[in-house]
């Protein structure tokens, strides 16, 4: 078990604040009662926490950050925005997972309670929202890194879903495509909506498939269309995941991109670059949403108020081979 800061209190017959000021350097306890604490913390093995340390001073220059999983094929160019604003401030990171479910929601919390860090960098995972409000409003700062389309009462960055989604439409349509395919996320998903309308808006089509974001929803979304002997002559897919499995399932059947079919996907992840053929896309700016996640909440920590209204950073069309521009034959 953990060892706290009340099992020193307790062992050396002080209080927690003593101990907190011994551990902080503070002169207001007596050259006796310093030597007993820090004996007490040496023998318990006590590693005090950043929120311990920080306590006297109010502030632990530390900047939390809570992610559904680090698995996401997004997540290291958006953390590596994160990590290079907030280490250029002299600030440190503490980084939570939600790997584990209410198990790590519960560790999360724990640090809360104990101050671990001045405020919250968030991409929130499933269900934590109103965990979160509830933080924000108990006067922990928050900024949301907004992928799903919400609109929480505490500051967030946000991107252009709708416009991304109508911007894969526009250049489908321009290259004379009029029987699009689209394969969803999960449709609780504000983002998968905004994509979705952003596109049927500009090229409507009633070919829409309900995917997952996963490789296999891409595949198995072309094996069943073409088994059913539909007709389509372009994809766009939510996700560059989902479009790497279309690919594969074209290539499979012995369909050509973009000959017969152009495919087209969003986020613009490292990998896009490296399918055969490289994938025409829509770039999130996630490593940007990173860093401006981090400078709203540093800047709010140092006393300017945080803005009312999202912070909206736009997506970008990202041509490549699997859907160039003008028809190919």
């Amino acid at each position: 078990m953990r060892v706290t800061i009340a099992d020193v209190a307790r062992e050396a017959g002080v209080s927690k604040t003593t101990v907190s000021r011994v551990i902080n350097t503070k002169g207001e306890v007596d050259g006796s009662t310093a030597a007993r604490v820090r004996e007490v913390i040496a023998q318990l093995g006590y590693v005090p926490s950043s929120g311990a340390v920080g306590l006297a001073r109010g502030s632990s220059r530390t900047v939390g950050m809570l992610v559904p999983s680090l698995t996401w094929p997004w997540m290291g160019e958006l953390l590596q925005g994160v990590v290079d604003t907030v280490e250029a401030a002299d600030y440190g990171l503490l980084l939570f997972t939600c790997n584990r479910g209410a198990e790590s929601v519960e560790r999360f919390t724990s640090q809360v309670s104990a101050r671990a860090f001045d405020g919250l960098v968030v991409v929130e995972p499933e269900n934590t929202l109103d965990h979160l409000t509830e933080l924000h409003r108990d006067g922990l700062p928050i900024v949301l890194i907004d992928d799903r389309g919400h609109h929480p009462e505490f500051p967030s960055v946000v991107t252009t879903n709708h416009e991304g989604g109508a911007s894969a439409a526009r250049h489908l349509r321009d290259a004379g495509r009029t029987r699009p395919v689209v394969i969803t996320g999960p449709e609780h998903f504000g983002c998968v909506r905004d994509r979705t309308a952003g596109f049927v808006s500009v090229l409507p089509t009633d070919l829409v498939v309900l995917g997952d974001f996963t490789e296999r929803s891409g595949r198995l979304a072309v094996e069943q269309l073409l088994a059913s002997g539909t007709e389509f002559d372009s994809v766009f897919a939510h996700n560059d995941i989902t479009a790497a499995g279309v690919l594969r399932a074209l290539r499979a059947a012995g369909k050509t991109v973009p000959g017969d079919i152009a495919v087209v996907g969003f986020d613009d992840i490292p990998m896009s670059e490296h399918t055969e053929p490289p994938l025409t896309t829509v770039r999130q700016p996630t490593r940007q949403m990173g860093e401006t996640a981090a400078r709203m909440l540093l800047s709010h920590l140092g006393g300017t108020p945080a803005p009312e209204t999202p912070v909206v950073l736009p997506t970008e069309l990202v041509v490549r081979h699997s859907a160039p521009p003008g028809r190919v034959t």
